[in-house]
């Protein structure tokens, strides 16, 4: 992983995916993409004849504050010691991260608590880019300390394109975690992928796994996940991001939307 785009916005996530960037930077090398926007269609106003306009004042007043914060982030990734650049654009959040994640090879987002109450929450842009975008989107929670590369790591394992999608973008963050857990949900069903499919594939990249089929215990598949990320303790997860309708309350399906709603730590998300 040697290009992260990070997204810069000023809100109570800013901190944590900072953080985020950096821990990841230092672990594997990565290349500090950061990518500011200013989302101007939330400022702009309607006349009674049905047009549009912007008042220089407001604007005026946005870019002064975004210079600001962008002198403060500067003077403190120039101390880092990590590669970095910066870029600003102007229009849709999701839109501006996708254009500029083509050569990327990760989004680093916030994950955001349910229900946005304040102005300084964290933009619920998470599913939008994960079914969209072709680069893996890594989602750190708001109160998340940064991302603890050298931990422990779970693999969210059902046999399925995202799930495999999700292992293949992940790989140079497993390499250098101290564990690597591959968990699949006990199912009667027999699975065209065994979770050993996805353990001899991170062996031929020199990562090693343990495999756990985990007990669902008259529990839904999600919640049996929740339980096997809590009592293996790990740092973060690798998941695939399963998709069902382009709307954006449905966009999920019930394994995804619920570990988005309930995640307590960060997630490597891949459609």
């Amino acid at each position: 992983m040697k290009t992260i785009l990070l997204h810069i916005h000023d809100d109570s996530g800013q901190e944590s995916r900072m953080q985020a960037a950096l821990d990841i930077a230092r672990a594997t090398g990565a290349h500090i993409m950061c990518h500011q926007i200013t989302a101007l269609p939330d400022f702009v106003a309607a006349d009674i004849y049905g047009g549009s306009y912007m008042l220089p004042v407001d604007i005026a007043a946005i870019r002064a504050d975004e210079d600001k914060a962008r002198a403060v982030i500067e003077e403190r990734l120039q101390r880092e010691g990590v590669f970095w650049d910066w870029r600003h654009s102007d229009g849709g959040v999701v839109q501006c991260l996708l254009s500029s994640s083509r050569l990327a090879d990760a989004i680093l987002v916030t994950l955001p608590d349910p229900g946005r109450r304040f102005e300084a929450d964290p933009l619920p842009i998470v599913a939008d880019l994960a079914v969209n975008s072709r680069s893996p989107v890594i989602a750190v929670p708001v109160g998340a300390g940064g991302f603890n590369c050298k931990g422990r790591a779970m693999v969210a394992w059902d046999g399925s394109h995202e799930a495999s999608a999700a292992l293949c973008a992940a790989k140079s963050l497993l390499a250098v975690a101290e564990e690597v857990h591959v968990v699949t949900v006990e199912e009667k069903a027999k699975r065209d992928f065994p979770p050993l499919e996805a353990s001899e594939y991170l062996s031929r990249h020199g990562i090693r796994s343990e495999i756990h089929e985990w007990p669902r215990k008259e529990r839904t598949i999600e919640e049996a996940l929740v339980a096997a990320a809590a009592e293996l303790r790990v740092d973060w997860i690798a998941m695939g991001a399963f998709g069902h309708s382009r709307l954006r309350e449905t966009i999920f399906g019930g394994v995804t939307r619920f570990l988005l709603r309930e995640g307590r730590v960060p997630l490597l998300l891949a459609h």
